[in-house]
């Protein structure tokens, strides 16, 4: 006889309390602060640092630990599927000794369906941070977010090397060349009165082709914030931008997350095939992380520091 049954506890009760820890592992399990993946102690420390910034959804450092190389670090396991690929992997990295080396054309997808934590809208904050090397030098490079063009979904996205920078007062736009931008859109479509989105942020920093630079952009419902390298790029009217609207949240045809491209209008059959216009990020991708809070100057100098400020 078991302790349960000499104590008077019967087959179904112990059956029951069996099923209720099995449920409740399941709910910790899908919780945000659930941690996933437990850190071992020797982590290499750019990952820890990254990894420890509270509000976290997925980190993807691109490093193979026996699962793949693209699937996310942190409280959600998200695996990217290559697009247009294979995708090479170059020898050098931020958080190791692989990255990826993406020819323009080519994408990483997660299916919105997949991936819930990161449909960030409404009132949620917003960070996205990558670790890049630039080696095309068309317009309007892609490196991540839920951005959907063809459909009118846009929600958050960060890009680089846009040929045009707007003013947070008059939406007024001006000259850009290589600089970083940070969106979020609140009507999921064009800017009302304007042809396109105009709500985005651009730094005053140029993006150097083939060197590493650390680039990112935080929401807050304030302000969108351009960083370049840890530091706040400040760049009057254009950086920050004041902008206090809810992020976009579609009802249908939502936008998927993707890295290195989205679904622009001159491509039907996303995402099979190619768009008709050169879009889309070429060159080496150390790094993504996106955070679910507008990450503060300190934690992004310690983002920096942690990865390429070693290396400088």
């Amino acid at each position: 006889m078991s302790r349960l049954q000499h104590h008077g506890v019967g087959h179904h009760v112990l059956a029951s309390l069996l099923t209720a820890l099995f449920l409740c592992g399941t709910c910790l399990e899908n919780s945000p602060s659930f941690a996933a993946e437990p850190e071992p102690a020797t982590d290499p420390q750019p990952s820890l640092v990254a990894l420890k910034i509270p509000d976290l959804i997925c980190l993807w450092d691109f490093q193979d630990r026996g699962e793949g190389d693209l699937i996310s670090r942190g409280p959600y396991r998200y695996r990217l599927t290559e697009m247009n690929g294979p995708i090479e992997r170059a020898t050098e990295g931020i958080f190791g000794s692989s990255s990826l080396k993406i020819s323009r054309g080519q994408w990483l997808r997660l299916k919105r369906e997949s991936a819930p934590a990161l449909l960030l809208s409404g009132d949620d904050e917003v960070t996205v941070v990558a670790w890049i090397k630039r080696e095309a030098d068309v317009h309007w490079q892609y490196i991540a977010g839920v951005w959907n063009e063809r459909d009118a979904s846009r929600q958050y996205a960060l890009f680089t090397c846009g040929h045009k920078q707007a003013d947070s007062e008059s939406l007024e736009r001006t000259d850009a060349e290589h600089q970083v931008h940070g969106y979020v859109s609140d009507v999921g479509g064009a800017t009302p009165g304007k042809p396109f989105c105009f709500s985005y942020a651009t730094g005053k920093s140029k993006l150097a082709a083939k060197r590493w630079a650390m680039i990112a952009f935080t929401y807050d419902h304030e302000h969108l914030r351009v960083y370049f390298d840890g530091e706040l790029d400040d760049n009057g009217g254009y950086n920050p931008f004041r902008w206090d609207r809810p992020i976009f949240e579609p009802t249908q045809n939502g936008a998927d997350f993707t890295i290195a491209q989205r679904a622009v209008r001159t491509w039907p059959d996303y995402p099979e095939g190619q768009p008709g216009n050169e879009v889309g990020f070429g060159g080496i991708l150390g790094g993504v992380a996106v955070y679910q809070r507008a990450l503060n100057t300190e934690e992004m100098r310690k983002l920096y520091e942690a990865t390429l400020g070693s290396m400088r």
